[in-house]
């Protein structure tokens, strides 16, 4: 049997594994300011071979599992990467519960949330809805993180954003060291840290409303100099899990990364205006933030994407919660428009008679194309 085995190349296609530990001790090899946990690499390999015999997943012909970093240096990622180091980086949030909003939790905010057209629009809304004034208003869901004795629009820039680096120090197959590298990102617009790519020095970042690139300038291991090479993501509060991920290097040498459908608004580096509010975008540029442009739009939430051996983006993109309507892989064309707005999604949950016609469904559009059936049940094509 072809075994699958876990060299820093084909790490990107395997989700290491995380199982519930005990409390353990472990050591700090370094000053408390580098933020680093150490293992005894004879502690977390014997630790990793005694979950692997108590766990059994079934496999796919030809692969195989190992678990590489155990849950005790791993804190429920988000995104993963991985550098040409064999070092694995991953982002974690703490802003979900308290700071990070689901539209399903505020029914009252629907219609003046899908009337924002810029990240700034929302900056204005949640300071008006979260006001001081407000306090009590908000005060049975709303905590107050800062201390201030009062439930508002500050509250949201206390949680912060991580991205941590795990290493395997002796190479023998299970990491035993990791360092939050990244503690960061705490606006009150700041969404979730969804995507993150290590590119040589460099670290991108993704996180509403900006792509960051940041760099380790002294050598500490912790990122520490950054800068946004594109703004202007997550313009509406809409539903959580669609913001920014999916940062990854193109075979063109160009970065490609996108984000759900609370939106994109913002500008090129020359001054070019990308207005697309309420759709999900796929986006590209040079590493450095120079040629900008979007890729493709009208996506609902694609994540994660590949690129196949000819070049072509394939994604996944969430389907629109209809009844009916499935999940399903994409093939995102350069220049295309996959035809879904957010504003389509508002109003079904309770307002019966805004939901008579439902465009994605009632014209086929969340079929893939050549699917679209007429009513002879004779397949058509159709094209983006």
């Amino acid at each position: 049997m072809k075994k699958l085995m876990a060299t820093p190349a084909t790490m990107k296609k395997l989700l290491p594994a995380t199982l519930l530990l005990g409390a353990i001790a472990c050591q700090d090899s370094g000053p408390a300011d580098k933020r680093i946990k150490e293992y005894d690499s004879s502690f977390t390999a014997k630790l990793a071979d005694s979950i692997q015999n108590a766990v059994k997943p079934v496999l796919a012909e030809g692969l195989e599992m190992k678990l590489w970093g155990i849950d005790s240096l791993v804190i429920s990622p988000i995104a993963i990467d991985i550098d040409d180091k064999g070092r694995l980086y991953y982002t974690t949030t703490t802003r979900q519960n308290n700071s990070e909003f689901d539209i399903r939790g505020h029914r009252d905010w629907e219609i003046p949330s899908i009337s924002l057209q810029t990240v700034e629009d929302r900056r204005a809304f949640l300071r008006k809805e979260l006001s001081p004034e407000n306090s009590e208003k908000n005060r049975s869901w709303l905590k107050d993180l800062n201390g201030d004795s009062s439930h508002d629009w500050r509250d949201l820039t206390i949680e912060t954003e991580h991205v941590y680096r795990l290493e395997d120090k002796n190479n023998d197959g299970v990491a035993d060291m990791a360092q939050l590298v990244v503690d960061d990102f705490h606006d009150e617009v700041t969404d979730v840290a969804g995507g993150v790519l290590a590119d040589g020095g460099d670290l991108y970042v993704a996180v509403a409303p900006d792509l960051w690139r940041m760099k380790d300038k002294n050598g500490d291991g912790i990122a520490d100099d950054k800068k946004s090479i594109s703004t202007g993501y997550a313009v509406h509060v809409g539903f959580s899990g669609h913001g920014m991920s999916g940062v990854e290097m193109g075979p063109d040498g160009r970065i490609y990364w996108q984000i759900g459908d609370i939106g994109f608004n913002g500008k090129g580096p020359n001054g070019e205006k990308y207005e697309h509010p309420n759709s999900g975008v796929v986006v590209r540029s040079n590493p450095d933030g120079s040629d900008f442009e979007v890729f493709a739009y009208g996506v609902r939430n694609t994540h994660e994407f590949v690129f196949d051996e000819y070049a072509n983006l394939i994604s996944e993109d969430n389907d629109g919660d209809h009844p009916g309507e499935k999940e399903r892989l994409v093939y995102i064309v350069n220049g295309s428009d996959a035809g879904w707005r957010s504003n389509w999604q508002y109003g079904k949950y309770r307002d019966e008679d805004n939901n008579t016609y439902k465009v994605w469904m009632d014209e086929k559009m969340y079929l893939p194309a050549g699917m679209v059936r007429r009513p002879t049940s004779r397949p058509v094509s159709r094209t983006m």
